[in-house]
């Protein structure tokens, strides 16, 4: 498959998902022009904030691959990721992105990301999420065992 057929494969997920009472975003994961999986929003059949198109078919592909490294895949879009979805699509190494509609159309129809952005060039002490440190020195323990594992899988 091409780009564009791929591409109309992730809107066509985005319309049957709305159609059928989801959000307006669909994702496909391929390698090759070969479709290896699909996501849609899920968050409101779900009851789970993070199950957006773009991470339902990163979880979908590394099941379905057996792994948590997408290297050599690309993400076909119906929409420019959310900060969150950004965050999913760095960590599982895919090699390429494309999207259709844009964070300002998302914007325009109620799904506005951009305080999220906002909030990150804050200080922290200026966040309307208040954080506080609990225990450093305790949390410390894992990441002084994982330094010293022989046998770990780095991700």
């Amino acid at each position: 498959m091409t780009k564009e057929e791929l591409m109309r494969k992730a809107i066509e997920l985005s319309v049957e998902n709305v159609e059928n009472g989801g959000g307006p975003f669909g994702a496909v994961i391929a390698k090759d022009g070969q479709i290896v999986a699909t996501g849609v929003n899920r968050v409101t059949s779900n009851c789970d904030p993070t199950a957006h198109a773009e991470v339902s078919a990163i979880r979908a592909a590394c099941e379905k691959l057996g792994t948590f490294d997408l290297s050599g895949y690309e993400i076909y879009t119906s929409c420019e990721p959310c900060p969150m979805c950004l965050g999913a699509i760095y960590w599982a190494h895919l090699d390429k992105m494309y999207y259709g509609n844009n964070k300002t159309d998302a914007k325009n129809i109620g799904f506005d990301d951009s305080f999220i952005y906002d909030e990150l060039e804050l200080p922290k002490d200026r966040r309307k999420l208040p954080s506080e440190i609990v225990l450093p020195e305790e949390a410390i323990k894992a990441f002084d065992m994982w330094m010293k594992k022989e046998d770990k899988v780095e991700y």
